[in-house]
């Protein structure tokens, strides 16, 4: 099996990682604890997960972990939506970022199926 570093889903979600980061400097400082703080950890919870699983000792552990992300990439699915109806990012930002979370989401699934 590849490192899980290999893989193009831990690629693409450390990515999605930095750039949330990056998006999230722009935000109001009063939301320094809230959003700032909730995404971030979000964000970076989908690849420290596949990283963590990758380190179990057997699949099922592995895939518990994959869940774990997964779940973590509907979340900030909806921080997302709800940080574009306050006015923190605009559409096209919005509109950017969600398919690559769908994407995420999808390959989640895919890892997941192929550990059962």
């Amino acid at each position: 099996m590849k490192k899980v570093e290999d893989l193009d889903l831990f690629r693409l979600s450390h990515s999605l990682v930095l750039s949330i980061f990056e998006l999230t400097k722009t935000f109001p400082e009063e939301e320094k604890f809230g959003f700032i703080s909730q995404m971030r950890r979000v964000a970076y919870s989908i690849p420290m997960n596949l990283m963590e699983g990758a380190h179990r000792l057997s699949s099922k552990e592995y895939r518990q972990f994959v869940g774990i992300a997964k779940g973590s990439a509907g979340e900030i699915k909806h921080h997302l939506l709800l940080v574009r109806d306050l006015k923190y990012i605009s559409e096209s930002k919005y509109s950017n970022f969600l398919p690559e979370y769908e994407r995420v989401s999808q390959m989640l699934t895919k890892l997941a199926k192929s550990l059962e």
